[in-house]
């Protein structure tokens, strides 16, 4: 299927590894040009010659997206290098400090609220003036199954903040379709990758983790990165026109199974 990416252009948060440099490296292969956000330059240069290898140009822009003057530097990085932008991808996400519910602090809260919900209303409400009048552009959240299903004991601050994204994709949607721009959002389950969070449990919890592959997966494993790339790219491409305000799971109809992640 040609997803019609040619030449389009894409920023993408937190690009540099897991399901963020997926993405960039799926929508590269389509043909579109990509710009990646990250802190850290070791991963981002990497990242930016992997992308660059599928003859697509690349921006790799250094950036806390938790900053708003790095924000917006970094909308405008990408608009002066491509010329404009078309999808928008709001990866970064996470949970700060401790992720039991009377051990966190209020700070604790608010920061998570800020990777989760803010900077996606920062990052979107910068890029739709770039957007607007291009057809085809799209914005996709990535949000989690924590939004709506407790399976994980101690996401309360981050299981929150995914909830209130998915209800502001509907939100967004609604007030940019007159400006024809598309939003939506995308919730992994549990995603796997080499030295991310559930590649440390494995090591580190190794019977437990066992027992949850075991009994929280029908597929009997859990998700890749590419696998939720790929539900990322279509609903960027307009292959997915008629598909707008929608919360899509990747999950492999994981079931509810508690795994205790008591470090943190």
């Amino acid at each position: 299927m040609n997803l019609q990416l040619k030449d389009k252009v894409a920023l993408i948060t937190g690009g540099s590894k897991g399901i963020g440099l997926r993405t960039a490296l799926c929508l590269a292969q389509e043909g579109c040009h990509v710009a990646i956000m990250a802190r850290g330059s070791e991963d981002l240069e990497a990242a930016a010659a992997q992308i660059g290898a599928h003859g697509v140009q690349v921006a790799a822009i250094q950036a806390d997206v938790t900053q708003a003057e790095d924000a917006s530097r970094a909308i405008a990085s990408c608009v002066d290098q491509f010329g404009g932008l078309d999808i928008l991808v709001n990866n970064v996400g996470g949970s700060a400090g401790s992720r039991k519910f009377m051990e966190s602090t209020n700070e604790e809260w608010l920061e998570t609220f800020d990777l989760n919900v803010h900077v996606a209303v920062r990052m979107t409400r910068l890029a739709v003036p770039h957007m607007r009048g291009r057809p085809g552009a799209a914005v996709v959240h990535i949000s989690s199954i924590s939004g709506w299903t407790e399976q994980l004991a101690g996401c309360g601050q981050y299981g929150s903040s995914k909830s209130a994204l998915i209800f502001l994709t509907e939100i967004m949607a609604l007030e940019l379709a007159t400006d024809g721009i598309r939003v939506n959002a995308v919730s992994p389950g549990s995603i796997i990758w080499e030295g991310g969070s559930w590649d440390q449990a494995r090591q580190t919890q190794t019977e437990a983790f066992t027992a949850y592959e075991r009994d929280g997966f029908p597929m009997g494993r859990l998700g890749h990165p590419e696998e939720v790339a790929d539900v990322i790219v279509f609903l960027a491409s307009s292959r997915s026109n008629w598909i707008n305000g929608r919360n899509i799971p990747v999950d492999g109809l994981e079931q509810p199974v508690p795994f205790f992640l008591l470090e943190g």
